[in-house]
């Protein structure tokens, strides 16, 4: 569904992204991950044409996005950020349906789908729609994020580190939330993440990169038992190192934290 062919930005002097090819297939989730700077998000920009590339070709259904306008572009495409972005001066129901009507859709058919992503994204709606944003905690302002990105029916969703913010607690009830919604919906997605163990949770295939470049790209598991290098080793390695921890706790009463 999605085609990155030989992607290339540069700002200044500064390489954000460095010749990457990759390919998302439909139903799929590819979770983009590596530490600060390495060009993830710069990449999931590049999709829906928020930033420009340098140099490379987006495809989406074997189209060029450079063909399209921006605004044809983003209709098609769902977009979810970590900052959420609701304006303030709109109900929720209205920042939901803000796309649909943009489009056009009449106002029964806006309302009846305001009610209906409310509903996927497990917040009632007859408590939640008429409410202001800032009334909200910041893990439900987060599912409206969601919710608003889905309200155009979009076949492609791409997600910046959507619950990047949110306390473990929180993260943990949203990235279950998410799971379900892919799985209802069907849906394709790219998702940003630095946390490991987010990407690990979530994706179907995992692309690591590092400064700009593609270090590698397959399953959670292949990552966890072959990674390609050091870097990519020692990005997994916090999970598996966590994961030691808890059954160490788990077994024994001896603190097996450093000290």
């Amino acid at each position: 569904m999605i085609e990155l062919q030989n992607l290339h930005k540069r700002f200044g002097d500064q390489v954000a992204v460095h010749d990457l090819s990759l390919e998302v297939a439909e139903g799929e989730l590819l979770v983009l991950l590596g530490g600060s700077g390495c060009g993830k998000t710069t990449t999931l920009k590049m999709i829906n044409r928020l930033v420009e590339p340098t140099a490379g070709v987006v495809r989406i259904d074997g189209e060029d996005v450079s063909q399209l306008t921006p605004y044809d572009l983003r209709r098609r495409v769902g977009y979810a950020f970590q900052q959420v972005g609701l304006f303030p001066h709109m109900t929720v129901g209205e920042n939901i349906g803000i796309t649909p009507t943009l489009l056009g859709w009449r106002a029964d058919d806006i309302s009846r789908r305001v009610d209906e992503l409310l509903t996927l994204v497990e917040l009632d709606p007859t408590t939640i729609r008429d409410r202001a944003p800032t009334e909200l905690s910041g893990g439900q302002q987060q599912r409206i994020g969601v919710a608003r990105a889905l309200a155009a029916r979009p076949r492609l969703m791409l997600l910046d580190e959507p619950f990047g913010a949110l306390d473990p607690l929180t993260r943990g009830r949203l990235q279950d939330s998410f799971i379900r919604i892919r799985r209802n919906l069907g849906m394709t997605g790219v998702f940003v993440t630095h946390d490991m163990a987010e990407a690990l949770r979530l994706g179907d295939r995992i692309a690591v990169l590092d400064a700009g470049r593609l270090v590698q790209i397959g399953t959670p598991g292949t990552l966890m038992r072959e990674p390609a290098n050091d870097y990519v080793h020692q990005l997994l390695d916090t999970p598996r190192r966590e994961a030691d921890l808890v059954r160490s706790l788990l077994n024994d009463d001896t603190d097996p934290r450093p000290r």
